[in-house]
């Protein structure tokens, strides 16, 4: 739907970053933090008394001096950048050009400012199928536990991964593969067999409990655990994966797991370009899909990826950079995920790169206070994925990550699938919360609550993948 950008101006002062995009706005770089030496001594020391804004929300200091913001009129003006002009200016026409040079120039980008590459050295994997359970979930389902090894060692990295598959299907299923914090427990779930203790471990920095403030959020385990029986009951396999099996969530972990095995002596970091841990965890995916295409009983041509927080930036650059994942659900990605990064709400460039720059490449050290130096924002992540669905969702009791934010990076995302020949969100008006806008291949809901997935999420993802994944009832 091509709203007129001046009636989004009127109606909606918050969209500010998406008229620039249009041309409506000229080229404005956020404030740019004052610099740690100029920084208030609160924002120096180990310990610094709380900040609050006026409306009492807890506020963080990044080293750069920056200031969390929570209010859409203190948002500077903002230009994203066009996914739909080449490096060297030109304008993208046509699918043509799309695919074989516009997207791509967006890959390398991210490979090499962002995420990182996959180095040449990335371990072998082998897999090895355990034996299989006909009763699991009181016999709707047939389970089994897929062993994955990485590198030559015997006792190197290895994942676990456990399948579900519908006891009476009679042909391969669509499968839902979810990366996740924990195994899948909670509404309609089982803890599967075997690997109880380590479900019962919490994830690195994960907190089932909302957070009263940023500092208090980690990564977060999907609330309510997931809904297995529900997922296998619409005709559905499922698959689960934790993530630290395939790479640790720390800084020091970079030594160990996936990226471990890829380090010279005396290396403790990849090259500035190479892999943080979210491009570990989405190649982990990409090993998973080599296997699930040859597992007789799943369609490997219909599955979809689903990730929570950071595992929702994880997912969408795991579509991006895998065309086989059929569809992708993201829920509540946040900032270098699926909300655009150059607006000034909640977290920020900032913040990830002090708090979380393992995850990512080297080279993303570069755009702390310079984020309109980077070369690409959520749309340009979200576009990766064209002209597959993707459906982003955030929650109400998360502003840390900018539910608003997730919506226009989805609606920034819309002219690629448009030159694609695919509908995209259809409207450039916010929702009301708990209301799915999900007519075309860009999907958005915001759900009244906190950082998680939640029973209404699910819900929402199952009903949009049946209309493309389409499994026999």
């Amino acid at each position: 739907m091509n709203t007129p950008a001046v009636a989004v101006l009127r109606r909606s002062p918050i969209a500010l970053g998406l008229l620039a995009l249009a041309g409506a706005l000229p080229v404005s770089a956020q404030t740019t933090p004052a610099s740690p030496d100029t920084a208030p001594p609160a924002a120096k020391s180990a310990r610094p008394p709380a900040i609050k804004d006026a409306d009492g929300r807890s506020l963080r200091r990044a080293p750069t001096g920056h200031l969390t913001n929570y209010y859409e009129d203190k948002i500077p003006p903002y230009t994203l950048p066009d996914p739909l002009v080449l490096a060297d200016g030109k304008p993208v026409r046509d699918a043509g050009t799309w695919f074989k040079e516009r997207r791509p120039e967006i890959v390398k980008l991210y490979e090499n400012e962002i995420y990182g590459r996959v180095p040449a050295n990335a371990p072998k994997v082998t897999w090895e199928v355990g034996a299989s359970d006909p009763t699991a979930l009181d016999g709707a389902a047939v389970q089994k536990e897929v062993t994955f090894h990485f590198g030559d060692k015997p006792d190197g990295p290895a994942a676990h991964l456990n399948v579900y598959l519908p006891a009476k299907a009679t042909g391969p299923v669509p499968l839902v593969l979810s990366i996740s914090f924990g195994f899948g427990m909670g509404r309609g779930g089982v803890v599967p067999p075997g690997r109880a203790a380590v479900a019962a471990q919490p994830a690195a920095n994960a907190t089932a409990a909302t957070p009263a403030a940023p500092a208090a959020r980690g990564g977060g385990a999907p609330r309510g655990g997931e809904p297995i029986a529900d997922i296998v009951a619409r005709g559905y396999g499922y698959a689960v994966v934790r993530y630290t099996e395939i790479q640790p969530d720390t800084a020091a972990g970079l030594t160990s797991g996936v990226i471990g095995l890829t380090l010279g002596p005396g290396q403790t970091k990849p090259a500035p370009d190479e892999w943080g841990t979210i491009s570990a965890w989405a190649w982990g995916l990409s090993r998973i899909e080599d296997y699930l295409e040859t597992d007789r009983g799943v369609d490997a041509k219909r599955v979809a990826i689903v990730g929570h927080s950071r595992l929702g930036k994880t997912v969408l650059w795991a579509g991006a950079h895998d065309p086989r994942f059929a569809m992708i659900f993201s829920s509540q990605g946040g900032e270098m995920g699926s909300a655009l990064a150059r607006r000034d709400y909640g977290e920020t460039v900032d913040d990830m790169a002090a708090n979380f720059g393992y995850q990512f490449a080297g080279n993303f050290q570069k755009y702390p206070g310079h984020w309109n130096d980077m070369p690409v924002d959520a749309h340009f992540l979200i576009s990766l994925c064209a002209p597959r669905p993707v459906l982003i969702t955030g929650g109400s009791g998360d502003q840390w990550s900018d539910p608003h934010g997730e919506f226009l990076g989805a609606v920034a995302a819309g002219p690629v699938y448009r030159l694609l020949g695919q509908p995209d969100l259809g409207t450039m008006e916010m929702p009301p919360l708990d209301t799915p806008v999900m007519t075309g291949k860009l999907a958005y809901m915001e759900h009244n609550g906190p950082h998680a997935i939640t029973p209404l999420d699910w819900k929402v993802f199952l009903d949009y993948a049946d209309k493309y994944l389409k499994p026999a009832r």
